[in-house]
């Protein structure tokens, strides 16, 4: 009786337990419901996937610390919650901070400041000339390209009714060794900046000395554009040349070939022969008379090579005209001086037309087999000379003949040709740094054919100019199949906005603790831009917004942040990312060269109209300073966006370049210069423009103005 007594009790204890167990459950199940019933958690809030095995109330010196909420309990132990998003009084608030004592000895430059962004958000190298204080905690950042803006800008008291842009003196500080005071960022104080500017010193605490990229040497300004969104290679990426891959959702383009011929100007920019038929009606033109040894092709007019829509086939992008390919190799004949020994003319079908050894007129000291593949052995007993092969040139190329090839030029001085109908693989597909420097022709085909070819280069078999032309042919036909904005954004490094997607990080704060120290998850990016976004660099970017004024890049940008209620374009809660350009101070102030970049190209001016440009001069003739109400407005636009940013997001606004009229006027000169002094009969002394030394510095004091950018960086 007794054991049954006590078992009694002790169910009675266990039934007791029991319902206390089933109660306290009861009590979290309601929780439960209601914090699945409420509305979207914030970070570090419990949700539905979270619960696993029970809950607790954390103790109370977590909620002092964290501001309370639930603990997730696996096995027995509690997990530690994802944190919240940290207010700026909290220690581990997110910064990005420059000490005078960071190693920082010249200019910042356009890369650094991509450098900064791939440091926060996927795989980059720490920065050495700020510091960045607790990087997890940064939830996104904002990259703003705004050309127009310049350092002198920022001085009080500036009457910008009379301003035209830095002087000299302004722009180009120091000669001798680096200045601190020329490169140190310039702390920005509210009072003493011009009242249209002050804004900047509400979102930044610097004004920093940004270098754009470019070439002292050969006094050229090259894009900002790749500099930012175009990342090196990690080197756990070895050398190898990744093919280029299509951003999601591409669609060919059909492009006729005759889109991409080179233009009058840009075959005289890179030294090709000047054919009478490139020459404007006139004098020079009905004197024009071929150097000694040379020919031109029996092209009258550039009309000539017109064929009337009725004879062209139907989908054809060969537009009726008759391609060639033609790759030619050359032995040393002299120091410095090169001769034709063979030349392979390739049809558009593939099929070779001409392929034959030639003799030079002077005796070949180096052969340069390992480049040339020529022998001594192989030219011995070859009877034909460049003259023969200049005829059946002649004979074979007409005003509906295109050539194409690598380097062009090269190959048309060796064979002394002119011809005026040109498509060069070197500038379809251009260097990122731009000239001198080109890719390669073997670089093209690893990254665009993914193709071997030169295998023999360097060795006794050489290079095969029938490969060489066929390789060219492939590379256009692939140009004109997908379009022009195919292999755009592609150079030797790899797109930011991919970089981002594949090598993105996650932190514990943002990612759980799965992701302690760090978890490559990829982040979302958009590219907001004025014209067609798809045709440029930002085609790889999860989210595009094509833009025609600087008002919808600011809702495009806001947009990218905050997410669609739905969704289906724009993810919810925003990209991680946003890339984005206003150009309005830029088309005011004239950096903006219309006359470079037609209407259609990506990213490319509005076309004026009568109405338009009307519009303008009465704008400008009523406003007491263009130029001040526009600032005014860039100012608040900047801030709106600033203000409407969620906390622990990076923001950077930056130029690109300097001011780039005066070095565009002299670039523009020095290309007339050449244009007439490279005219077969043209005398020095009788051409309309002059390029003396005193020109040259001009220039290169012009280019560093171009190259004086200025950038600010903050967090919001």
């Amino acid at each position: 009786m007794s054991r049954k007594k006590n078992k009694s009790k002790g169910q009675r204890g266990v039934a007791a337990a029991l319902a206390t167990f089933q109660g306290d459950s009861m009590a979290i199940d309601s929780e439960v419901t209601s914090l699945q019933n409420s509305t979207a958690p914030t970070d570090g809030e419990l949700t539905s996937t979270t619960i696993s095995a029970g809950l607790k109330r954390p103790c109370p010196e977590d909620d002092h610390e964290d501001g309370g909420g639930w603990q997730t309990i696996e096995n027995g132990r509690p997990v530690k919650k994802l944190k919240k998003i940290p207010g700026q009084e909290s220690k581990r608030y997110p910064g990005i901070h420059f000490s005078t004592q960071a190693r920082l000895f010249s200019k910042i430059n356009v890369s650094s400041l991509r450098d900064l962004i791939l440091y926060i958000f996927a795989d980059g190298p720490a920065p050495q000339w700020v510091s960045v204080k607790h990087r997890p905690e940064f939830r996104k950042i904002v990259a703003i390209m705004v050309p127009g803006l310049d350092e002198a800008m920022f001085k009080n008291g500036l009457d910008f009714s009379a301003y035209t842009g830095p002087t000299l003196d302004q722009a180009i500080s120091g000669g001798g060794a680096p200045d601190p005071d020329e490169y140190y960022p310039r702390e920005l104080k509210k009072e003493l900046l011009p009242e249209v500017l002050q804004p900047f010193a509400d979102m930044f605490p610097h004004l920093w000395p940004v270098k754009a990229p470019g070439d002292d040497k050969y006094g050229k300004l090259h894009s900002p554009m790749p500099a930012m969104l175009t990342a090196p290679l990690p080197k756990s990426k070895g050398t190898g040349i990744q093919p280029v891959s299509e951003p999601h959702g591409w669609k060919n383009q059909r492009t006729r070939i005759t889109e991409f011929l080179a233009t009058n100007e840009e075959l005289m920019e890179h030294g090709f022969p000047v054919h009478p038929a490139m020459l404007n009606p006139g004098e020079k033109k009905d004197k024009f008379k071929d150097p000694e040894g040379w020919v031109h092709t029996r092209v009258e007019n550039l009309e000539d090579g017109k064929v009337p829509e009725g004879e062209v086939q139907q989908g054809s992008v060969t537009a009726g005209r008759e391609v060639y390919a033609l790759d030619c190799e050359m032995c040393m004949t002299g120091e410095a001086e090169y001769s034709l020994t063979r030349i392979s003319l390739v049809s558009w079908d593939g099929s070779v037309v001409l392929d034959e050894l030639v003799k030079p007129d002077k005796p070949i000291i180096d052969y340069v087999t390992r480049f040339s593949g020529i022998t001594k052995e192989m030219i011995d007993p070859i009877n034909t000379t460049l003259k023969d092969i200049q005829a059946r040139l002649l004979d074979i190329l007409g005003p509906r003949s295109i050539l194409l090839g690598h380097s062009l030029d090269s190959d048309l001085k060796a064979l002394k040709l002119a011809h005026p109908f040109i498509v060069d693989t070197s500038l379809l597909f251009p260097h990122p740094r731009g000239l001198p420097l080109k890719q390669s022709l073997k670089y093209l085909a690893q990254k665009f054919l993914n193709r071997e070819v030169q295998k023999g280069g360097g060795t006794n078999a050489g290079h095969d100019s029938i490969e060489d032309a066929k390789t060219c042919l492939d590379l256009v036909k692939r140009k004109c199949e997908k379009g022009k904005a195919w292999g755009a954004g592609e150079s030797q490094g790899e797109n930011l906005f991919k970089r981002l997607a594949r090598a993105g990080t996650a932190y514990r704060s943002t990612a759980g603790p799965e992701a302690t120290g760090g978890a490559p998850v990829g982040k979302s990016s958009a590219a907001v831009d004025w014209g067609d976004v798809s045709r440029s660099a930002g085609n790889a970017a999860t989210v595009t917004i094509s833009c025609k004024s600087d008002a919808e890049v600011e809702a495009g940008i806001l947009r990218a942040v905050k997410g669609d209620p739905d969704g289906l374009e724009v993810p919810g809660g925003g990209v991680d990312f946003v890339w984005a350009r206003m150009r309005e101070l830029e088309a005011l102030r004239g950096w903006w060269n219309r006359n470079k970049l037609v209407p259609e190209d990506a990213g490319g001016p509005p076309a004026l109209t009568d109405g338009d440009k009307k519009e303008e001069e009465e704008e400008q003739e009523d406003a007491a300073s263009p130029l001040e109400t526009c600032l005014k407005t860039l100012g608040e636009r900047l801030k709106r966006i600033y203000d409407n940013l969620p906390p622990c997001t990076a923001f950077i606004v930056y130029t690109g370049t300097g001011d780039p009229r005066e070095m565009s006027r002299l670039q523009a000169m020095q290309a007339q210069f050449k244009k007439e002094y490279n005219t077969p009969g043209s005398k020095w002394d009788q051409l309309s423009v002059q390029w003396t030394d005193r020109e040259d510095q001009a220039l290169r004091r012009a280019l560093k103005v171009a190259r004086s950018g200025i950038g600010f960086i903050g967090v919001k």
